[in-house]
Order: structure tokens, then C-alpha cells, then sequence
């Protein structure tokens, strides 16, 4: 299991600022595990529809963790 990290996206200010964290269980690449890791890190840490659009997942991290196994 891996932890990937979660940011809130500043489009304006172009920046990227780290609010939490969520784990990879998955040990194998299927296709849709990236689509996943932000499906659950928008439910646990948006508050409302809008704000979803400002939550963002560390691809490269979540990369890493198929690799590693």
C-alpha cells in the first residue's frame, strides 16, 4: 500500500498546496486506478461540487506505486 498525496489547485496562483492524503491498495496498473485515487480524495475532501474541481491528485506518486510492486 502507498499514500498518494492530495492538493487543492490554485489555478489562479498556479500553485498546488497539499490538504491530505489517500492510500493506493491496488498492487497492479488496470487502467482507471488514477480515476479512482481522485474519485475518493473528492468525496473525503471537497465541500461541495464546485470546490471538486480544485481537488487534485500527485500523479507521479500514484505512478510509482504500480512500479514498486
Amino acid at each position: 500500500m502507498k499514500t498518494v498525496t492530495v492538493y487543492r489547485v490554485d489555478y489562479v496562483g498556479r500553485r498546488k498546496i497539499p490538504i491530505g492524503a489517500v492510500e493506493e491498495r491496488r498492487t497492479k496498473e488496470r487502467g482507471d486506478n488514477l480515476i479512482g485515487l481522485l474519485r475518493v480524495a473528492r468525496k473525503a475532501y471537497a465541500s461541495s461540487p464546485e470546490d471538486a474541481l480544485h481537488i487534485a491528485v500527485d500523479g507521479q506518486e500514484a505512478r510509482e506505486a504500480w512500479i514498486r510492486f
